[in-house]
């Protein structure tokens, strides 16, 4: 097995996206592919690593700059600002979706025909606005994600199967959000799962939330058990869709 990793630009609405592809290099001709989609900070060394993770696993992955030009975040006020910007205007956020997906389908790692996406906080808000809008993925996955709606889909609009790892005792999602979920999904007719991890708390698959959460005085935290079942359970369902 050899990871390779590089990056594949692409644009939106005059906005270069400078994206990350990772896959296994020894490897010939497509594979699954999985779009993977930042938390707030942006597209930094802990998705790649999720991507490199994937690329071991088998598929072809595309960690997605969603703000643009590669920029990043240092602290929560400027995190908070650059996910502000697209979530204010989701019609750019959503040409950035559809510029990365069809970029990383025509990439010739990638089988156009078996594409998956999964989110980490803000990550997973855009994964499930991609499933909403009915784009042809097999399968996403939220990780500790927003789960307000920007799209309310029609009955059968949904096209992925949707998986939700959510921390039980995250104090960012509002319990009328978690109740909005469940009815949009029913109405949507949509094939989901909601999964909450007993203790868990915003920001659990990260290695970095505890210390981001002490620096910051922000109630993030990694919990490594529900970390390990939210990834298996991910797995779980890529190997059965994809």
């Amino acid at each position: 097995m050899a990871i390779k990793g590089e990056t594949l630009s692409c644009s939106a609405n005059g906005t270069q996206l400078d994206s990350y592809l990772a896959y296994d290099d020894t490897v010939s001709g497509p594979r699954p592919g999985v779009i993977i989609i930042h938390e707030w900070w942006g597209l930094n060394d802990y998705l790649r690593e999720r991507a490199d993770q994937l690329a071991g696993l088998g598929y072809s992955a595309l960690a997605l700059d969603m703000y643009g030009n590669g920029t990043t975040a240092s602290t929560p006020d400027e995190a908070g600002a650059l996910m502000t910007a697209v979530l204010e205007d989701m019609e750019t956020g959503t040409a950035r979706l559809n510029a990365g997906h069809e970029a990383f389908a025509a990439h010739a790692t990638t089988d156009a025909n078996r594409v998956a996406a999964i989110g980490y906080c803000f990550g997973g808000a855009m994964v499930l606005h991609m499933a909403r809008i009915g784009l042809p993925l097999k399968a996403v996955v939220s990780f500790h994600g927003s789960l307000g709606s920007f799209h309310k889909p029609a009955a059968g609009e949904v096209k992925a199967e949707i998986l939700v790892c959510h921390g039980a005792a995250d104090g960012f999602i509002p319990e009328d959000d978690i109740t909005n979920f469940h009815t949009e999904m029913k109405a949507a007719e949509a094939n989901y799962k909601f999964v909450a991890y007993e203790g868990a708390v915003h920001g659990f698959t990260s290695r970095e939330a505890d210390a981001n959460g002490k620096k910051y005085g922000l109630p993030l935290a990694y919990d490594e058990k529900a970390d390990q079942q939210s990834w298996q359970a991910m797995r779980d369902l890529f190997d059965r869709v994809l």
